[in-house]
């Protein structure tokens, strides 16, 4: 079951449900689920909580699933839906092999939150976790995941977010766009849509506290900016102002509004310049 990635009245009804009538209790931080159940008045009724982690034994995984073989057992998350970026994936692989009925009791994620925060496109995006925090292995999984050019998600510890913006400016350009999206939920939470340029200044000139995601705008084709994109541009130009124009054409395309905006106001001039 999903629980808040910040905010505790994001529990859902359901959830609730679930944690007072489950047999047992399972999560992934023992304190941070029962500070929860604390804070919505959901008693244990003398119910243990059972850990299970990324670093939880393959003897540990068993004992789950054996109390989950006559009882139903709950599994939390510390923040968010469980599973996402975790290895615990082998415990619910296990449960289906056994023969065990496995459901979900849905709701925040930290992936979804921030897509829907950050203003790329959403229609298709590929989630890759943590990259590896040595330069050589960044790059390389940048430049598999980049040439997706669909929107990339990722998590990244605050202290090495300038490293990782630096990385992807090598492979994209300063003006990439991307969105820092930081301590979602929460009191503080910050939504920084700029270029991955400047977000790299901004965290070499203070780190950024808290939990965050970066949110990475597709890469254009620089093929079809030249010919398809400017030519529909040109087309809209006709008729429409500049940003209902780059608008229009950045949703035909699937391409970031801020891109397409930019192309749209050098397209306008060079026309302007070439009709003196």
């Amino acid at each position: 079951m999903a629980t808040p990635i910040g905010n505790a009245r994001d529990i859902t009804l359901r959830a609730m449900d679930v944690l007072l009538s489950a047999g047992v209790l399972v999560s992934e931080d023992t304190r941070t689920l029962r500070k929860l159940m604390d804070i919505h008045g959901l008693p244990l009724d003398g119910r243990r909580i059972l850990a299970y982690h990324d670093h939880s034994s393959p003897k540990d995984r068993e004992k789950v699933l054996e109390l989950a073989k006559t009882r139903a057992v709950a599994y939390a998350s510390e923040a968010g839906t469980p599973l996402i970026a975790d290895p615990g994936f082998k415990l619910v692989q296990q449960a289906h092999e056994l023969g065990i009925p496995v459901s979900t009791a849905p709701g925040v994620s930290a992936v979804v939150t921030a897509l829907t925060l950050a203003g790329h496109p959403t229609d298709k995006f590929l989630f890759a976790g943590f990259l590896p925090p040595q330069n050589t292995a960044r790059l390389a999984a940048l430049q598999d995941l980049l040439a997706s050019k669909t929107t990339l998600v990722l998590y990244e510890a605050p202290n090495r977010l300038a490293d990782l913006c630096d990385a992807i400016a090598s492979l994209t350009g300063p003006d990439h766009p991307v969105a820092m999206c930081r301590e979602l939920t929460k009191r503080f939470e910050e939504i920084a849509t700029v270029s991955v340029a400047d977000l790299a200044a901004r965290c070499r000139e203070k780190t950024p506290k808290g939990e965050v995601v970066l949110v990475i705008a597709p890469v254009l084709d620089e093929g079809a900016q030249e010919t398809d994109i400017d030519t529909a541009l040109r087309n809209a130009l006709l008729t429409m102002r500049v940003k209902d124009a780059s608008e229009t054409v950045a949703g035909a395309f699937n391409l970031p509004k801020r891109q397409v905006y930019q192309r749209a106001l050098e397209v306008a001039k060079q026309d302007a310049e070439n009709s003196d």
